[in-house]
């Protein structure tokens, strides 16, 4: 089974590319985080995880 292009160029871009900070932001506050979490499960009736039927 080949392969595509040759493993001598893998990862050539990734690091290439110049590293940029994440920007600091505050951690959420617990009591909105429990509401977005209320909202979601109950009003918007989502299931849990990062999946949804469509």
């Amino acid at each position: 089974m080949g392969t595509h292009g040759s493993l001598t160029k893998a990862g050539k871009v990734r690091s290439l590319t110049p590293k940029i900070d994440p920007s600091p932001r505050a951690p959420t506050n617990p009591r909105r985080r429990n509401r977005v979490n209320y909202r979601k499960r109950v009003l918007l009736n989502r299931p849990p995880g990062q999946w949804r039927p469509r």
